[in-house]
Protein backbone atom coordinates (compact mmCIF):
# COMPACT_ATOMS: atom_id res chain seq x y z
CA UNK A 1 0.00 0.00 0.00
CA UNK A 2 1.25 3.36 -0.48
CA UNK A 3 1.43 6.48 1.94
CA UNK A 4 -1.13 8.93 1.10
CA UNK A 5 0.24 12.04 -0.80
CA UNK A 6 1.19 14.98 1.30
CA UNK A 7 -0.87 18.08 0.52
CA UNK A 8 -0.43 19.40 -3.26
CA UNK A 9 -0.81 23.71 -2.81
CA UNK A 10 -2.60 24.80 -6.11
CA UNK A 11 0.31 27.97 -6.99
CA UNK A 12 -1.21 31.17 -6.67
CA UNK A 13 -2.55 32.92 -10.17
CA UNK A 14 -2.37 36.67 -10.69
CA UNK A 15 -5.57 38.78 -10.23
CA UNK A 16 -7.26 38.82 -13.53
CA UNK A 17 -10.36 41.48 -13.69
CA UNK A 18 -11.67 40.96 -17.07
CA UNK A 19 -13.18 37.64 -17.88
CA UNK A 20 -10.88 36.77 -20.36
CA UNK A 21 -8.52 36.89 -17.66
CA UNK A 22 -11.08 34.80 -15.77
CA UNK A 23 -11.78 32.11 -17.91
CA UNK A 24 -7.66 31.89 -18.61
CA UNK A 25 -6.98 31.90 -14.65
CA UNK A 26 -9.56 28.88 -14.59
CA UNK A 27 -8.07 26.89 -17.51
CA UNK A 28 -4.28 27.59 -15.48
CA UNK A 29 -5.50 25.68 -12.47
CA UNK A 30 -7.38 22.99 -14.42
CA UNK A 31 -4.09 22.51 -16.20
CA UNK A 32 -2.05 22.16 -12.60
CA UNK A 33 -4.37 20.18 -11.68
CA UNK A 34 -4.33 17.31 -14.62
CA UNK A 35 -0.29 17.65 -14.37
CA UNK A 36 0.12 16.53 -10.88
CA UNK A 37 -3.13 14.18 -11.05
CA UNK A 38 -5.82 15.12 -8.81
CA UNK A 39 -9.10 15.90 -9.84
CA UNK A 40 -10.20 19.47 -10.58
CA UNK A 41 -12.97 19.44 -8.19
CA UNK A 42 -11.25 19.91 -5.22
CA UNK A 43 -9.20 22.70 -6.65
CA UNK A 44 -9.54 24.89 -3.56
CA UNK A 45 -6.97 23.46 -1.39
CA UNK A 46 -5.43 19.81 -1.34
CA UNK A 47 -5.66 17.07 -3.48
CA UNK A 48 -7.53 13.54 -2.46
CA UNK A 49 -6.32 11.53 -0.94
CA UNK A 50 -4.50 13.32 2.30
CA UNK A 51 -5.23 10.45 4.83
CA UNK A 52 -6.42 7.17 4.71
CA UNK A 53 -9.34 6.24 2.81
CA UNK A 54 -11.65 3.19 4.48
CA UNK A 55 -13.65 0.74 2.74
CA UNK A 56 -16.36 -0.78 4.95
CA UNK A 57 -17.39 -4.23 4.48
CA UNK A 58 -20.75 -5.54 5.63
CA UNK A 59 -19.91 -8.84 6.41
CA UNK A 60 -17.36 -10.82 8.11
CA UNK A 61 -13.17 -11.46 7.30
CA UNK A 62 -13.46 -14.71 4.74
CA UNK A 63 -16.66 -14.11 3.12
CA UNK A 64 -17.04 -13.64 -0.93
CA UNK A 65 -17.52 -9.95 -0.15
CA UNK A 66 -14.52 -9.40 2.26
CA UNK A 67 -12.78 -11.30 -0.16
CA UNK A 68 -13.58 -9.75 -3.12
CA UNK A 69 -12.76 -6.31 -1.84
CA UNK A 70 -9.31 -7.42 -0.52
CA UNK A 71 -8.43 -8.84 -3.40
CA UNK A 72 -9.30 -5.19 -5.40
CA UNK A 73 -7.89 -3.26 -2.80
CA UNK A 74 -4.31 -4.99 -3.05
CA UNK A 75 -4.22 -3.47 -6.25
CA UNK A 76 -6.77 -0.46 -6.30
CA UNK A 77 -4.83 1.55 -3.02
CA UNK A 78 -1.57 2.34 -5.27
CA UNK A 79 -3.52 3.14 -8.65
CA UNK A 80 -5.03 5.79 -6.36
CA UNK A 81 -1.77 6.59 -4.58
CA UNK A 82 -4.31 5.98 -1.24
CA UNK A 83 -4.08 3.46 1.61
CA UNK A 84 -7.12 1.70 2.03
CA UNK A 85 -8.03 0.47 5.55
CA UNK A 86 -10.47 -2.38 5.59
CA UNK A 87 -13.17 -2.42 8.11
CA UNK A 88 -15.67 -5.47 8.43
CA UNK A 89 -18.98 -4.21 10.42
CA UNK A 90 -21.64 -7.23 9.83
CA UNK A 91 -25.23 -7.16 10.15
CA UNK A 92 -28.96 -7.25 8.61
CA UNK A 93 -27.29 -8.60 5.77
CA UNK A 94 -25.03 -6.00 4.95
CA UNK A 95 -27.57 -3.02 5.55
CA UNK A 96 -25.86 -2.03 8.60
CA UNK A 97 -22.42 -1.39 7.20
CA UNK A 98 -24.32 0.16 4.03
CA UNK A 99 -25.98 2.82 6.46
CA UNK A 100 -22.85 3.86 8.10
CA UNK A 101 -21.30 4.97 4.33
CA UNK A 102 -24.59 6.47 3.28
CA UNK A 103 -24.45 8.42 7.19
CA UNK A 104 -20.79 9.80 6.03
CA UNK A 105 -19.39 13.12 4.29
CA UNK A 106 -19.23 12.80 0.37
CA UNK A 107 -15.37 13.33 0.59
CA UNK A 108 -13.98 9.79 -1.00
CA UNK A 109 -12.54 8.59 2.60
CA UNK A 110 -15.55 6.41 3.24
CA UNK A 111 -16.43 3.57 0.59
CA UNK A 112 -18.58 0.40 0.38
CA UNK A 113 -17.80 -2.64 -1.05
CA UNK A 114 -21.05 -4.33 -0.91
CA UNK A 115 -23.21 -6.85 -2.21
CA UNK A 116 -26.42 -7.17 -4.18
CA UNK A 117 -27.82 -7.85 -0.70
CA UNK A 118 -27.49 -4.37 0.67
CA UNK A 119 -27.75 -2.61 -2.59
CA UNK A 120 -30.46 -4.14 -4.15
CA UNK A 121 -32.66 -6.60 -1.92
CA UNK A 122 -32.45 -5.90 1.38
CA UNK A 123 -34.82 -2.95 1.58
CA UNK A 124 -37.61 -4.83 0.02
CA UNK A 125 -38.17 -6.91 2.95
CA UNK A 126 -36.62 -4.67 6.21
CA UNK A 127 -38.54 -2.06 6.83
CA UNK A 128 -36.13 -0.73 9.56
CA UNK A 129 -33.94 -0.03 6.60
CA UNK A 130 -33.72 3.61 5.87
CA UNK A 131 -31.45 4.36 3.19
CA UNK A 132 -32.54 3.94 -0.35
CA UNK A 133 -29.38 2.50 -2.74
CA UNK A 134 -30.58 4.38 -5.86
CA UNK A 135 -31.09 7.38 -3.81
CA UNK A 136 -28.56 7.54 -1.05
CA UNK A 137 -25.63 6.02 -2.82
CA UNK A 138 -23.22 6.99 -5.43
CA UNK A 139 -22.33 4.26 -7.65
CA UNK A 140 -18.67 3.46 -8.41
CA UNK A 141 -18.63 0.47 -10.26
CA UNK A 142 -19.03 -3.78 -10.17
CA UNK A 143 -16.52 -5.66 -9.17
CA UNK A 144 -17.99 -8.57 -10.25
CA UNK A 145 -20.61 -11.11 -10.22
CA UNK A 146 -21.04 -14.17 -8.46
CA UNK A 147 -23.83 -16.94 -9.09
CA UNK A 148 -25.34 -19.25 -6.33
CA UNK A 149 -25.22 -22.67 -5.64
CA UNK A 150 -27.70 -25.62 -4.67
CA UNK A 151 -26.50 -27.88 -2.88
CA UNK A 152 -27.49 -31.15 -1.15
CA UNK A 153 -26.72 -32.17 2.58
CA UNK A 154 -25.85 -35.97 3.12
CA UNK A 155 -28.94 -37.34 4.68
CA UNK A 156 -31.06 -36.60 1.36
CA UNK A 157 -29.37 -38.92 -0.60
CA UNK A 158 -29.95 -36.39 -3.54
CA UNK A 159 -26.61 -36.92 -6.00
CA UNK A 160 -28.03 -34.74 -9.03
CA UNK A 161 -30.79 -31.88 -10.11
CA UNK A 162 -33.26 -33.85 -11.44
CA UNK A 163 -33.32 -36.34 -8.46
CA UNK A 164 -34.01 -33.24 -6.44
CA UNK A 165 -36.63 -31.40 -8.14
CA UNK A 166 -38.36 -34.47 -8.29
CA UNK A 167 -38.17 -35.33 -4.38
CA UNK A 168 -39.32 -31.54 -3.81
CA UNK A 169 -42.10 -31.81 -5.83
CA UNK A 170 -43.36 -35.38 -4.84
CA UNK A 171 -43.20 -34.24 -0.82
CA UNK A 172 -44.25 -30.59 -0.49
CA UNK A 173 -42.95 -28.97 2.43
CA UNK A 174 -41.13 -31.84 4.18
CA UNK A 175 -37.61 -31.03 2.82
CA UNK A 176 -36.08 -27.43 4.50
CA UNK A 177 -33.50 -25.15 2.58
CA UNK A 178 -30.74 -22.73 4.15
CA UNK A 179 -29.55 -19.36 3.33
CA UNK A 180 -27.48 -16.48 4.41
CA UNK A 181 -30.57 -14.17 5.79
CA UNK A 182 -33.77 -13.36 4.75
CA UNK A 183 -34.01 -11.36 2.15
CA UNK A 184 -30.35 -11.82 1.07
CA UNK A 185 -29.55 -12.74 -2.94
CA UNK A 186 -28.70 -16.46 -1.38
CA UNK A 187 -32.87 -16.26 0.19
CA UNK A 188 -34.38 -14.68 -3.57
CA UNK A 189 -32.31 -17.38 -5.32
CA UNK A 190 -34.64 -19.90 -3.19
CA UNK A 191 -37.37 -18.65 -3.84
CA UNK A 192 -37.22 -18.29 -7.35
CA UNK A 193 -36.56 -21.88 -7.77
CA UNK A 194 -39.83 -22.63 -5.54
CA UNK A 195 -41.54 -20.24 -7.97
CA UNK A 196 -40.22 -21.92 -11.22
CA UNK A 197 -40.46 -25.50 -10.10
CA UNK A 198 -43.80 -25.06 -8.34
CA UNK A 199 -42.07 -26.75 -5.05
CA UNK A 200 -42.82 -25.89 -1.62
CA UNK A 201 -39.97 -26.22 0.99
CA UNK A 202 -39.40 -24.00 4.20
CA UNK A 203 -36.93 -21.75 4.03
CA UNK A 204 -34.42 -21.28 7.42
CA UNK A 205 -32.39 -18.33 7.48
CA UNK A 206 -29.20 -17.98 9.04
CA UNK A 207 -27.26 -15.16 10.37
CA UNK A 208 -24.18 -16.36 7.85
CA UNK A 209 -22.75 -19.17 6.18
CA UNK A 210 -20.42 -20.84 8.76
CA UNK A 211 -23.55 -22.38 11.33
CA UNK A 212 -25.59 -23.55 8.12
CA UNK A 213 -22.53 -25.23 6.09
CA UNK A 214 -22.40 -26.79 9.37
CA UNK A 215 -25.77 -27.99 9.59
CA UNK A 216 -25.87 -28.60 5.94
CA UNK A 217 -23.06 -31.10 6.24
CA UNK A 218 -24.17 -32.44 9.50
CA UNK A 219 -27.37 -33.39 8.32
CA UNK A 220 -29.71 -31.18 9.94
CA UNK A 221 -30.10 -29.00 7.28
CA UNK A 222 -31.83 -30.71 3.85
CA UNK A 223 -30.69 -28.21 0.71
CA UNK A 224 -28.92 -25.05 1.30
CA UNK A 225 -28.51 -22.15 -1.50
CA UNK A 226 -24.19 -21.26 -1.20
CA UNK A 227 -22.07 -18.68 -2.63
CA UNK A 228 -19.21 -20.75 -4.35
CA UNK A 229 -16.68 -19.47 -2.05
CA UNK A 230 -18.68 -20.74 1.04
CA UNK A 231 -19.64 -24.18 -0.58
CA UNK A 232 -16.68 -25.06 -2.41
CA UNK A 233 -14.48 -26.29 0.78
CA UNK A 234 -17.43 -28.74 1.43
CA UNK A 235 -17.56 -29.69 -2.10
CA UNK A 236 -14.36 -30.92 -2.69
CA UNK A 237 -14.49 -32.81 0.81
CA UNK A 238 -17.54 -34.56 -0.43
CA UNK A 239 -19.52 -33.56 2.48
CA UNK A 240 -22.03 -31.61 0.24
CA UNK A 241 -23.56 -32.88 -3.16
CA UNK A 242 -23.68 -29.38 -6.03
CA UNK A 243 -26.92 -29.92 -7.70
CA UNK A 244 -27.08 -26.42 -9.71
CA UNK A 245 -25.91 -22.80 -10.62
CA UNK A 246 -28.01 -19.97 -10.56
CA UNK A 247 -26.19 -18.39 -13.65
CA UNK A 248 -27.54 -18.80 -17.16
CA UNK A 249 -24.75 -20.51 -18.06
CA UNK A 250 -22.37 -23.35 -16.49
CA UNK A 251 -19.28 -21.37 -14.74
CA UNK A 252 -16.07 -21.68 -15.65
CA UNK A 253 -14.63 -22.44 -12.28
CA UNK A 254 -17.52 -25.38 -11.43
CA UNK A 255 -17.78 -26.56 -15.23
CA UNK A 256 -19.16 -30.08 -13.97
CA UNK A 257 -22.04 -28.32 -12.20
CA UNK A 258 -25.05 -27.48 -14.37
CA UNK A 259 -27.11 -24.28 -14.84
CA UNK A 260 -30.38 -24.61 -13.06
CA UNK A 261 -31.79 -23.18 -16.44
CA UNK A 262 -30.67 -26.41 -17.43
CA UNK A 263 -33.85 -28.32 -16.32
CA UNK A 264 -37.10 -27.95 -18.07
CA UNK A 265 -38.98 -26.68 -15.04
CA UNK A 266 -36.42 -24.06 -14.42
CA UNK A 267 -35.76 -23.06 -18.22
CA UNK A 268 -34.87 -19.41 -18.18
CA UNK A 269 -33.61 -19.26 -14.72
CA UNK A 270 -30.87 -16.51 -14.36
CA UNK A 271 -30.37 -14.59 -10.97
CA UNK A 272 -26.87 -13.90 -9.57
CA UNK A 273 -25.17 -11.86 -6.65
CA UNK A 274 -22.38 -9.36 -7.26
CA UNK A 275 -19.87 -7.50 -5.68
CA UNK A 276 -19.39 -3.67 -6.17
CA UNK A 277 -18.09 -0.01 -4.82
CA UNK A 278 -20.09 2.96 -3.87
CA UNK A 279 -20.33 6.11 -2.06
CA UNK A 280 -22.62 8.41 -0.26
CA UNK A 281 -24.47 10.29 -2.37
CA UNK A 282 -23.35 13.74 -4.08
CA UNK A 283 -19.93 12.57 -4.09
CA UNK A 284 -18.07 14.84 -6.60
CA UNK A 285 -18.41 13.91 -9.97
CA UNK A 286 -14.36 14.61 -10.47
CA UNK A 287 -13.54 12.28 -7.14
CA UNK A 288 -16.64 9.51 -8.86
CA UNK A 289 -14.88 9.47 -11.55
CA UNK A 290 -11.19 9.27 -10.82
CA UNK A 291 -12.63 6.53 -8.31
CA UNK A 292 -14.57 4.76 -11.12
CA UNK A 293 -11.38 4.61 -13.30
CA UNK A 294 -9.20 3.34 -10.82
CA UNK A 295 -11.77 0.28 -10.24
CA UNK A 296 -11.82 -0.59 -13.81
CA UNK A 297 -7.91 -0.33 -14.30
CA UNK A 298 -7.69 -2.34 -11.36
CA UNK A 299 -9.69 -5.33 -13.08
CA UNK A 300 -7.81 -4.97 -16.30
CA UNK A 301 -4.91 -6.53 -13.76
CA UNK A 302 -4.30 -10.05 -14.72
CA UNK A 303 -3.19 -10.83 -11.26
CA UNK A 304 -6.67 -9.45 -9.57
CA UNK A 305 -8.73 -10.68 -12.44
CA UNK A 306 -6.95 -14.43 -11.61
CA UNK A 307 -7.46 -14.36 -8.33
CA UNK A 308 -11.22 -13.34 -8.34
CA UNK A 309 -11.91 -16.01 -10.73
CA UNK A 310 -9.97 -18.43 -8.96
CA UNK A 311 -12.79 -17.31 -5.95
CA UNK A 312 -15.62 -18.35 -8.29
CA UNK A 313 -16.62 -15.18 -9.24
CA UNK A 314 -17.36 -13.79 -12.34
CA UNK A 315 -16.17 -10.28 -14.47
CA UNK A 316 -17.79 -7.75 -15.40
CA UNK A 317 -18.91 -7.49 -19.14
CA UNK A 318 -20.40 -4.63 -21.04
CA UNK A 319 -24.23 -5.74 -20.02
CA UNK A 320 -23.47 -5.48 -16.69
CA UNK A 321 -21.36 -2.20 -16.74
CA UNK A 322 -24.01 -0.29 -15.69
CA UNK A 323 -24.58 -0.44 -11.36
CA UNK A 324 -26.94 1.62 -11.37
CA UNK A 325 -28.94 -0.02 -13.65
CA UNK A 326 -28.27 -3.19 -12.68
CA UNK A 327 -29.32 -2.32 -9.32
CA UNK A 328 -33.34 -0.99 -10.79
CA UNK A 329 -33.04 -4.27 -12.27
CA UNK A 330 -33.01 -6.40 -9.83
CA UNK A 331 -34.90 -4.38 -7.38
CA UNK A 332 -37.39 -5.36 -9.47
CA UNK A 333 -36.99 -9.01 -10.09
CA UNK A 334 -36.86 -9.05 -6.31
CA UNK A 335 -39.66 -7.52 -5.91
CA UNK A 336 -41.65 -9.85 -7.55
CA UNK A 337 -40.26 -12.75 -5.81
CA UNK A 338 -41.20 -10.17 -2.59
CA UNK A 339 -45.01 -11.10 -3.24
CA UNK A 340 -44.47 -14.68 -4.35
CA UNK A 341 -42.99 -15.89 -1.11
CA UNK A 342 -44.75 -13.76 1.00
CA UNK A 343 -42.00 -12.17 2.70
CA UNK A 344 -43.16 -9.00 4.03
CA UNK A 345 -46.24 -9.39 6.57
Amino acid sequence: MHTPPSSRLIPSLPAQPTRRGALLAAAATVAVLAGSGAPAAFAQGTAWPTKPVKIVIGYPPGGSVDQAARIVGDALGPKLGATLVMDNQGGAAGAIAAQRVVSSPADGYTLLVGSSNEMAATGLVNPAQKYDPLKDMTPIGLIATAPVLLVAGPRTGVKNLAEFVDLARRNPGKFSYGSSGVGSTLHFAGELIKQRAGIFMTHIPYRGTASLTSDLAGGTLDFAMLSPTAALPFIQSGRVVPLGITSAARSPALPNVPALAEHPLLKGYDLVGWFAMAAPKNLPPALTQQLSQGLKATLQDPAVRRRLEDAGMVLPTAANADLAALMRSDMAQYAKLVDFAKMKD
